[in-house]
């Protein structure tokens, strides 16, 4: 049987990718060939249906079948194994069939402010063209409605960002040191300190892995004809393309995605006054995450949030903004 010894549970849009792929430079770590195989959300051998733009070819690449799923760490004789899915965090199922499944399993959790991390999910799926509101309050306030029509977790833009509620349950299914939590600012502004963190949590060596990998995020895309004529082709696309291999459908994008993609610029950081708005829903939320883990996370309340991995990067790297 070879399944993981530990996990990143979470969370969307903070650094998750280029933590995995800094983990699996380590000598004596071996992660998941497939980034994200999202077995944990599967129900019953197969991924749950949801009904959002792009949703259902997504639902394509899940690695439902518990085979495929441990042969994604063959290979890994001697190693620990890792595979990052920044989902589990948000699903209360995922906690009980891990903690049915793989018990003494250690999991990483990386939260990052959450009306950043709501903007930056909307700005992903905006840049794609997939989101269909071009603004960013408008999609907040379909959240509801989006979810009771079964659109999937990507699109829950605010409730994705309660981080407190999603670990106490999660810490009814783990012991406490079993929990590694670590801040998306720490990643992004002293990696190194925060890898040899991970690696003292996870019980391999130090100062092995000192830096972690630039994120490549999409350019924002204005809003225009082209942007929203190029956007409703893609959602069409998307939809027709889950009806054939999920490769071909990538083929046939990337294209389209490079059209849209023409021109973008820098990723907008949200209004101070939208910002406040939001953050009335976060900070009982933030205040429970307070006390479950004794850190203070005051700075998520304030009227400015902390920006993109990227632009945070090359800030640490060169000392001045992009």
């Amino acid at each position: 049987m070879s399944l993981p010894d530990f996990f990143i549970i979470g969370v969307p849009k903070a650094g998750t990718t280029a933590l995995h792929r800094a983990l699996g430079s380590h000598p004596d770590v071996f992660m998941s060939r497939v980034k994200e195989p999202k077995f944990f959300l599967c129900e019953e051998g197969r991924p749950i249906a949801q009904t959002g733009p792009g949703d259902a070819h997504s639902a394509q690449e899940w690695i439902s079948k518990r085979s495929d799923y441990e042969a994604l760490f063959e290979g890994a004789e001697g190693k620990l194994k890792g595979e990052s899915t920044p989902f589990y965090l948000y699903d209360f199922a995922a906690h009980d069939r891990i903690a049915k499944l793989v018990p003494d399993a250690k999991l990483i959790v990386v939260l990052r402010d959450p009306v950043d991390r709501a903007h930056s999910n909307w700005l992903h799926l905006w840049s794609d063209g997939l989101e269909t509101e071009r603004d960013f309050l408008t999609a907040c306030a379909l959240e509801v409605k989006r979810i009771t029509d079964g659109w999937g977790p990507f699109w829950h833009y605010l409730r994705l960002g309660r981080y407190g509620q999603q670990l106490e349950h999660l810490m009814t299914r783990f012991p406490v040191e079993q929990i590694e939590v670590i801040r998306y600012r720490d990643l992004a502004d002293t990696p190194a300190l925060a890898l040899d963190r991970i690696c003292r949590f996870l019980g391999v060596r130090e100062n092995v892995v000192t830096s972690i990998p630039m994120e490549n995020s999409r350019g924002y895309v204005e809003d225009s004809v082209r942007a929203r004529t190029l956007g409703k082709v893609i959602r069409v696309g998307a939809n027709v393309g889950a009806l054939f291999p999920p490769e071909v459908w990538r083929y046939v994008s990337e294209p389209l995605v490079r059209g849209l993609q023409r021109g973008a610029g820098p990723r907008p950081r949200i209004a101070a006054e939208d910002r406040r708005l939001l953050l009335e829903g976060f900070e009982d939320d933030i205040r429970l995450l307070e006390r479950l883990t004794g850190s203070d996370f005051s700075d998520w309340l304030e009227d400015q949030g902390q920006g993109e991995f990227r632009s945070r990067m090359l800030i640490s790297a060169t000392g001045t903004a992009a």
